[in-house]
């Protein structure tokens, strides 16, 4: 005890919870934040210096290659606030744009011979086609896939063929 009030250092008194409220725990030298929260935030605020340093360059009409590193070196600190607003607005409309196309609505899985509604429970067969329990086996649905062959070149790949040198008989 005499040791801290010497050098004036506190030890933490216990583990100490990220300022995110995930529920991990965080350290000093992480902000107080788990190291996953770190991690996204510092992404956020790379991203941040792109879009603005990308919007500096429109606006003012400069070429490509000089204008991200003039940016970079002049505000380091300037600005990280403008910068975190001007880039959750770019997200949120990249991400509006993306999510109709990626939301491609599927009708309900269907057994391929019977059509009947198969939902979590559809068997794949090698064929490529979805099937219910009574079609899921290859006899009950007229399988294309040939199975022969399939195993035959399973066979020769697990179980190549080996041959000695001859020996010259004495």
């Amino acid at each position: 005890m005499e040791s801290s009030e010497e050098t004036g250092c506190q030890a933490p008194e216990g583990p100490i919870l990220c300022i995110n409220n995930c529920g991990f725990f965080g350290s000093a030298a992480t902000m107080n934040m788990c190291s996953k929260c770190h991690k996204d935030m510092i992404l956020k605020q790379e991203q941040a210096k792109l879009a603005a340093s990308s919007i500096e360059n429109i606006v003012n009409g400069s070429s490509g290659s000089n204008g991200p590193v003039v940016a970079g070196a002049v505000d380091v600190k300037a600005e990280p606030v403008e910068l975190k607003v001007i880039s959750t607005q770019a997200n949120c409309d990249a991400s509006s744009s993306q999510s109709p196309e990626v939301k491609a609505k599927q009708g309900p899985n269907r057994c391929s011979t019977c059509r009947k509604r198969v939902g979590l429970t559809g068997f794949n067969c090698r064929c490529g086609n979805l099937f219910c329990a009574v079609h899921r086996y290859s006899d009950k649905h007229d399988c294309p896939f040939d199975y022969r062959s399939a195993a035959q070149d399973a066979i020769a790949k697990a179980n190549p063929v080996v041959k000695a040198e001859k020996l010259d008989k004495i």
